[in-house]
């Protein structure tokens, strides 16, 4: 039996889509001592933090930091631009969709839930013509926002934003567009402002490699005025009195501080021009994806997302063959090889497992968690085409980084 005295010799491979791996240097940075939240040292630690996120997000306008998991940066977007019994247009592309969606209901919200039928929309991205499509027949325009997943976690299929704020404007439709990028923040490309979106939903524990703790919004100037006539209620989640007090750096209740010190040395490591900037990032993403397919391609095993342009940067969902329960294959991998692969959820559940390529990370780790993989699907008596570690090896031995961003910082 695991107990939290279980310590292994080497290091755990952590490769779940997020919380993922936290970097010594964050660690370092966290580990300062706890200062005063209405000190003078708070208020610099406060706009540095409030201006590096901003790039991050690659947006001019407010982001809002919350002392809070992914869920509850869901719920403030909501309850910040929306009012009982508002009508809102939801797409369905997985597992943590679904769970949006359900919160919206709670919150006395009237959703309407699209996409494609049963996992069939579980393996592509966002079809923008269904959304154009359905607000082009509101014509009273009575859906009052559009919320999509950038990055399914549930399935390792990415949707195309711009695409989706096209189709908003070509139906010359007035909802807020709302997006959830709590996985692609910070490994996938994203554009907060150019993109025409609302409010961007994301967290700490994924791209930007701290633990799991604060959870952001990024606003647009729309949704800041839509804020002012929701009817929504909120006190710990309301933007007015955030907004207000972060203009000196401050927060109106207590920060977590540390944690604050850790996203300002992530923003500093993911923005630092040697290693590529946000763009070296995206590449680094965008290679380490191409290279796990590689390797599930010479396995002769499908991937969740079978749409070959939502494939994402940040994880690979692997359907393993029918009659073999994916949880089991999981277990055994990382009772023998201590590596951590992520579940199936929801209408997958136990039809597959998800690799995360994300943050913290090398071709070597990679490699060590492929041959983990590997290993256990023969162990569980998986018959595979091929070696799935071979055709990642030469596929990163081939490709090589387009800027060196493994050296240490």
């Amino acid at each position: 039996m695991l107990t939290l005295d279980y310590h292994p010799t080497g290091r755990h491979f952590l490769q779940i889509p997020g919380p993922s791996p936290v970097p010594d240097r964050i660690l370092r940075a966290m580990s300062l001592p706890t200062i005063d939240h209405r000190g003078p040292e708070f208020g610099e630690l406060g706009l540095r933090v409030l201006k590096g996120i901003q790039k991050i997000f690659q947006t001019k306008h407010p982001v809002v930091i919350y002392p809070a998991s992914g869920t509850g940066a869901w719920e403030a977007a909501l309850a910040n631009t929306l009012s009982p019994g508002d009508q809102v247009l939801m797409y369905e592309t997985g597992h943590f969709a679904s769970l949006w969606n359900k919160l919206a209901t709670r919150l006395q919200l009237k959703t309407e839930f699209i996409g494609l039928p049963g996992v069939e929309g579980w393996r592509r991205g966002v079809q923008a013509h269904m959304i154009e499509e359905r607000l082009k027949a509101d014509t009273a325009h009575a859906i009052k926002a559009v919320c999509v997943v950038h990055n399914e976690t549930s399935t390792g299929a990415t949707s195309n934003i711009l695409a989706v704020r096209k189709a908003i404007d070509a139906a010359k439709h007035p909802a807020l567009l709302l997006v959830d990028s709590i996985s692609g923040l910070a490994s996938a490309e994203y554009k907060h402002d150019e993109w025409g979106v609302d409010v961007t939903i994301s967290g700490s524990q994924k791209g930007l490699m701290l633990p799991p703790g604060i959870s952001f919004n990024a606003l647009s100037p729309k949704a800041i005025e839509a804020s002012k006539s929701s009817k929504l209620p909120k006190s710990f989640w309301a933007w007015d009195e955030m907004l207000d007090i972060n203009k000196t750096g401050y927060f109106p209740y207590t920060p977590n501080t540390n944690l604050l010190y850790g996203l300002a040395e992530a923003c500093d490591m993911l923005l630092d021009p040697a290693h590529g900037g946000l763009e070296g990032t995206f590449a680094r993403h965008v290679r380490w994806g191409e290279g796990v397919r590689a390797a599930v391609k010479a396995w002769g095993l499908e991937t969740q997302c079978i749409e070959a342009t939502s494939h994402s940067p940040v994880l690979t969902g692997v359907v393993t063959p029918e009659g073999v329960d994916a949880d089991a294959v999981r277990k055994l991998i990382y009772e023998r090889f201590d590596l951590s692969l992520g579940t199936g959820l929801g209408k997958v559940k136990g039809r597959m497992f998800r690799i995360g390529h994300l943050g913290d990370c090398n071709d070597l780790t990679l490699m060590a968690a492929l041959s983990g993989c590997e290993m256990g699907m023969k162990l569980a008596g998986i018959k595979l085409a091929g070696s799935g570690v071979a055709a990642a090896m030469d596929y990163f031995a081939g490709h090589p980084a387009p800027v060196d961003l493994q050296k240490a910082a």
